[in-house]
């Protein structure tokens, strides 16, 4: 599999949130999104979040995708009649990153988070990237029911993008 456009997006989206967090005022991070109930800098954090839970997740598939089909259709049915709560639990943890975390600090966690994928990413192997998982697609709209690794390394930028298009701040709507 070539892996080319995933490590450029990653690499982007690195950039582009240092690019978001150092032009936007004080201001803009303290005002509403369009769409969402966070604030931009609530908002900036949980785009930061998804990367920081794909480093988790990737593991996870890498587990079960080994394991019979079953066993993660039957995780992903369990995860996925529990949808309500995890929307809620999910609103909830961006408030006290993007609250008490300063720009600096989330670029720093970014900056790591996304060269440690990119690293790994680098030294996959076609089958463990071939590896699938079912998931649970009621958690969110870029979630197929069934995903490789290929797809988890890739999903971090589709839902960076999404919220990304959520932002008020003016380096966002400008570009």
């Amino acid at each position: 599999m070539d892996t080319r456009n995933t490590d450029a997006d990653l690499e982007w989206a690195a950039v582009d949130f240092h690019d978001l967090v150092q032009s936007a005022s004080n201001t803009e991070l303290r005002a509403p999104t369009n769409g969402t109930k966070w604030t931009n800098k609530q908002l900036l954090f949980h785009m930061l979040f998804g990367f920081l839970l794909v480093r988790a997740l990737l593991g996870l598939v890498k587990a079960l995708g080994r394991l019979p089909d079953r066993v993660s259709g039957v995780l992903a049915a369990i995860l996925d009649a529990g949808a309500r709560p995890f929307h809620f639990i999910n609103y909830l943890s961006a408030l006290p990153g993007g609250t008490l975390l300063s720009g600096h600090t989330m670029g720093t966690l970014m900056d790591r988070t996304i060269g440690r994928m990119r690293a790994n990413l680098a030294h996959e192997s076609d089958a463990t990237l071939a590896l699938t998982m079912h998931f649970p697609t009621g958690w969110d709209p870029y979630f197929k029911a069934v995903m490789t690794v290929a797809d988890v390394y890739n999903y971090p930028t589709l839902h960076y993008r999404h919220h990304r298009r959520q932002l008020t701040i003016s380096r966002a709507t400008n570009t």
